[in-house]
């Protein structure tokens, strides 16, 4: 924690040990035996499957709740894992209300979907425990790959490779391995160390070698990378957060929300890490609900999300929404910060209410806050990259970038929702096309 963020209002210890431990217990307790049997038995096997569908890894939904059913919860783990290697992961994170259970035959009819997520969980969770992995590498082809960025779409490119017979170096900036998983979501969503676990078991596969305190453009070139390489793919995330652009918001206790989360999510006492009393947070995603959930979790007192846009533009999923209320987290809508007022540090925060095309309506208001959280959206940041489109790396086909011999995928390249799974099916894809015009 920076010195200067630890201002009149922002302390430690707002909330006991223990309670502590019950505000960031698991969000989704895992299904026993007997309750993924009887969530499994809901499903109706459909033959169009529009779960399938509407996964971006595109499971075989059906294929591997029936394998739950008939009791082969290991069975159902290589269904999965072998079009999504961070199954385990995206079970626990993956807005499974807006994509596969939103479709569910049994949503639609009586508004109480498959749990298709908790039944994934329970898969995965049941054949990692077994401590074993379930695919070996093919015969080794002597091609070296780079992978850069040991996030969701870097692993899962690095594993589907190394699977392949290629021998693999990932690099990452980070001291641990996991990117967003590791860094950037929120403690109550994975608990008990699971990303560096998922890691962990993911590595088994072998042939892949992991550097970490490496960063492209500090530390790594893309032209070297490419003289020492055969391929290259490029997971770099998104390293820069948007400023809010108003007077004050240079400010002690003003930070971003990532930074807030990857703190948490290292921090060993929760009880050592300062919160605010009145803790304001600007943006309406999934990053602004983990910040501002967590905030109240830790003891804040009043905790306001706020948005410029209507309540139906916000990013976050209902089920999200619907978690911060319950947790007493406040939102507003239609409402953007036009100054951060304070004598050194936040004291209050403007805003002035808009319409829908974001035009001040005259009206402004002001929100105490002692701590102020960004969560307005990330940039690219890396020099030497390949051509943009926008802000993030432009890609053709399967990843391919301007430049031959080298790929992108996850949340730097262009075109994704900048979900978990749809990071990890980038990778996938990518490897699968990187083996194709390696082995010709």
């Amino acid at each position: 924690m920076d010195p200067k963020m630890l201002t009149e209002g922002i302390v430690a210890g707002r909330r006991e040990a223990g309670q502590l431990a019950d505000a960031f217990e698991d969000l989704h307790p895992p299904l026993s035996e007997h309750e993924a049997l009887v969530a499994a038995d809901r499903c109706y096997f459909c033959h169009d499957a529009p779960c399938t569908v509407a996964c971006p890894t595109d499971i075989d939904i059906p294929l591997f709740i029936r394998q739950i059913a008939t009791g082969t919860p290991e069975a159902a783990a290589r269904t999965i894992l072998s079009q999504n290697i961070l199954g385990g992961m995206c079970a626990r994170v993956c807005p499974t209300e807006t994509l596969c259970e939103e479709v569910c035959v049994r949503e639609t009819a009586e508004g109480k979907p498959v749990v298709i997520g908790q039944l994934q969980r329970f898969a995965t969770d049941t054949l990692m425990a077994a401590d074993e992995h379930p695919f070996e590498r093919a015969p080794s082809t002597g091609k070296r790959i780079a992978v850069v960025g040991a996030g969701p779409a870097g692993l899962a490119c690095a594993h589907r490779l190394a699977m392949k017979g290629h021998d693999v170096v990932v690099y990452d900036a980070r001291p641990k391995a996991g990117g967003l998983n590791e860094y950037g979501i929120a403690a109550y969503k994975t608990v008990d160390g699971f990303a560096q676990a998922e890691v962990n078991w993911l590595m088994k596969i072998g042939g892949i070698t992991l550097q970490n305190g490496k960063a492209l453009g500090a530390d790594l070139s893309l032209d070297d990378l490419k003289a020492e390489h055969d391929a290259v793919f490029l997971g770099v995330g998104l390293g820069g957060v948007n400023a809010l652009g108003v007077p004050g918001d240079d400010k002690d206790g003003v930070r971003d929300a990532v930074d807030f989360i990857a703190e948490l999510r290292q921090v060993s006492d929760l009880a050592a890490l300062p919160v605010g009393r009145d803790v304001v947070v600007i943006g309406g995603g999934m990053t602004a609900v983990d910040a501002a959930v967590q905030a109240k979790l830790l003891g804040a007192l009043n905790v306001i999300m706020v948005y410029r846009r209507g309540k139906d533009r916000l990013s976050a999923s209902d089920f999200e929404q619907d978690l911060a209320a319950s947790r007493g987290v406040r939102i507003i809508t239609n409402a953007q910060p036009v100054a951060v007022h304070g004598n050194g540090a936040v004291r209050e925060v403007e805003f002035a209410f808009t319409d829908d095309d974001l035009k001040p309506t005259g009206q402004n208001f002001r929100l105490p806050a002692d701590q102020l959280f960004r969560a307005i959206g990330q940039t690219l940041i890396a020099d030497g990259l390949p051509d943009l489109d926008g802000r993030k790396i432009a890609v053709t086909g399967a990843g391919r970038t301007s430049v031959s011999g080298v790929w992108a995928g996850g949340d730097c390249a262009a075109g994704g929702d900048d979900l978990t799974v749809t990071a990890v099916a980038e990778g996938r894809d990518a490897a699968e096309d990187i083996h194709a015009r390696l082995m010709g």
